[in-house]
């Protein structure tokens, strides 16, 4: 049907084929599934029968729906419907060409008949509780709606993670510290979440933006973000107060870098400006449902957030915001402990090839099928937005999920894991130094840090210029207190704080 029609779009992740002579083989490679079937499978020669099987085993690709249905045209469609109302597929055939057209087929509601699920449970993450449409008895199970709808697939790696529990996983590790150390190592990680998202851009923020966006971290682990006019307000806060914006921009945004003067290296194209009002209401349409259904904390805070930095409806501050709104959901969803917040950015900016790769998912595709001139003053102009618009509204974003569910184990098992030790060993070398030598409690954390930057030993200079007042003895017996506190080498990457 591609090829029949010239849609021009993402090749699907599963292509399947029927050859004379053939037996059943799947043939697994980086770009997808290739499965063939033998002749017998032929689905005719009508392409909504062809319709049919690509739904029965290539699986529902909305972005390319939504452009086969209205090629193959209302009429075709309606009179293969009318031939069998009754069927799973030709209902929800009918179902989807509604939904991702706007059009209406000229056929009358069904009377009678069981409802049936508009994507299979066993291969796609949906909602629980779908809503009941009468008119095709269909249980519309969707993450979205005709504006804006993610689909993900129901991946071994997703169903692994979610089986480990993370947020199990991270009170388990908070158990066995107390509330003072907690309350301590969250103060820690609020400023190493907002420097890590800054440092991301190549951003080093002041102190003023610092606290900003700290204070929005704790605002985010209560209010509900997805409105406009309080994303509006995030963006003013953690952006330089000469690009705040009113409202979602009006231009055609990009990303990109300049390679050398007069050449930028454009690495994605972002939806014209008059698609950014719809798609917005789509995400939020997105969220409220998944928040409503229960879907898993994580997939709704990948979708919702990398749902928004696709958009991209700011000039400036899109990618914080994006990490910011992962944060908003997982802790208003109870993913997060109370009070906590998981520093995911610092686990993004140590593995930047992965969390490039999650967005590059999404935007090299585009980028290779968009048509755009980029003038000398850098304004671009896409001449095919028209193509482009189903890519951005019906993505594919198992991608996205995967890698969040990593990010986030990394976060759970290493960065909080490694904080709060860190924090109690902090506290168990600082009362034994206190045991061998009674300094104040400034010299005494000013020894372990040096110390720790220092393979557990206090330089010769530091000693001459700073503990000079200290015998020989008493700073080998300070530096065993460290040495044990930290491990032989009495070193630890927290330090660097």
């Amino acid at each position: 049907m591609i090829e029949q029609y010239g849609i021009q779009g993402i090749a699907p992740w599963h292509r399947s084929s029927v050859c004379d002579g053939a037996s059943k083989r799947i043939e697994r490679s980086a770009s997808g599934i290739a499965e063939t079937y033998p002749a017998q499978y032929w689905p005719g020669d009508d392409p909504c029968d062809h319709l049919e099987f690509a739904l029965k085993y290539d699986g529902a690709d909305l972005a390319l729906l939504a452009k086969i249905l209205p090629a193959i045209g209302a009429e075709s469609i309606a009179r293969w419907v009318q031939a069998t109302p009754q069927g799973k597929y030709t209902r929800r055939i009918w179902y989807l060409f509604e939904l991702l057209t706007g059009q209406r087929l000229p056929l009358a509601d069904m009377t009678a008949g069981n409802y049936v699920d508009l994507l299979e449970r066993d291969d796609y993450f949906v909602l629980d509780t779908p809503t009941q449409v009468r008119r095709q008895r269909i249980n519309d199970n969707l993450l979205g709606d005709g504006y804006f709808c993610p689909v993900v697939r129901r991946t071994a790696a997703i169903t692994a993670f979610i089986g480990r529990d993370l947020s199990a996983r991270s009170r388990e590790i908070m158990s066995g510290h107390s509330p003072e150390l907690l309350r301590r190592a969250m103060g820690y990680l609020y400023t190493k979440e907002t420097k890590s998202s800054f440092e991301i851009e190549h951003i080093k923020p002041d102190a003023s933006r610092t606290e900003r966006f700290v204070a929005l971290l704790h605002v985010a682990t209560h209010d509900d973000l997805c409105e406009t006019p309080r994303l509006v307000e995030a963006q003013n806060q953690i952006v330089d107060p000469r690009f705040r914006e009113a409202g979602y921009r009006t231009d055609q945004n990009y990303v990109g870098e300049t390679v050398h003067y007069g050449n930028e290296r454009i690495h994605y194209v972002c939806p014209g400006p008059e698609l950014v009002g719809s798609l917005m209401s789509g995400v939020f349409a997105s969220h409220r449902r998944m928040e409503t259904a229960g879907v898993h904390p994580v997939l709704h805070a990948a979708l919702v957030g990398y749902g928004f930095v696709f958009v991209h409806p700011f000039g400036d501050g899109n990618g914080r915001i994006h990490r910011l709104l992962i944060h908003n959901i997982l802790t208003r969803r109870g993913f997060v402990p109370s009070g906590m917040v998981f520093p995911v950015s610092a686990v993004m900016l140590k593995r930047p090839a992965e969390y490039d790769a999650s967005l590059e998912a999404f935007s090299r595709p585009i980028l290779r099928l968009a048509d755009y001139d980029l003038d000398d003053s850098g304004q671009m102009t896409v001449r095919n937005g028209g193509v482009l618009a189903p890519l951005y509204r019906y993505p594919d974003m198992t991608a996205q999920v995967e890698a969040l569910f990593a990010f986030i184990e990394q976060t759970v098992e290493t960065e909080i894991a490694e904080e709060l030790s860190f924090l109690a060993s902090y506290d168990r070398t600082k009362r034994a130094m206190q045991e061998a030598v009674d300094l104040p409690d400034r010299d005494l954390d000013l020894f372990i840090r040096l110390c720790l930057q220092n393979q557990g030993k206090l330089s010769k200079a530091k000693r001459e210029s700073t503990f000079r007042a200290l015998r020989d003895d008493e700073i080998a017996q300070l530096e065993r207190c460290v040495s044990e506190g930290y491990g032989a080498s009495g070193s630890g990457e927290p330090a660097k704080r």
